[in-house]
């Protein structure tokens, strides 16, 4: 289960990273290699999401859902500067429970 917890760690910060390269040029007037960074990460995104164990894509997003939600929390608090509150907290426990939900039986075959 860690293995799959850090390729969702992983495609969650590519993910984000990406995103933020396209939010960055079309809100904040950056330069154009941000695009280009943007569509890198979404491709290492891509291809990280796939390597987790699941028989399913819509059960791996599903599950990398939750994880995405704690990513992004994180990302606004380390790189954005700003901080979250309870009901941040709160929702991402209560995501981050859920994906677990969802991993564990693809891990244990069942």
């Amino acid at each position: 289960m860690i293995t799959e917890i850090i390729f969702y760690i992983v495609a969650g910060f590519f993910e984000i990273l990406g995103c933020f390269m396209f939010w960055e040029y079309f809100k904040n007037d950056k330069p154009v290699w941000y695009l280009g960074i943007g569509v890198v990460s979404l491709v290492i995104f891509a291809f990280v999401l796939t390597r987790v164990e699941s028989e399913f894509a819509g059960r791996a997003y599903a599950a990398y859902g939750g994880i995405y939600i704690i990513c992004s929390l994180l990302w606004l608090n380390f790189i954005e500067k700003q901080e979250f509150g309870r009901y941040d907290l709160i929702g991402s426990i209560i995501a981050l429970c859920g994906a677990l939900i969802i991993i564990y039986p693809s891990l244990n075959n069942g």
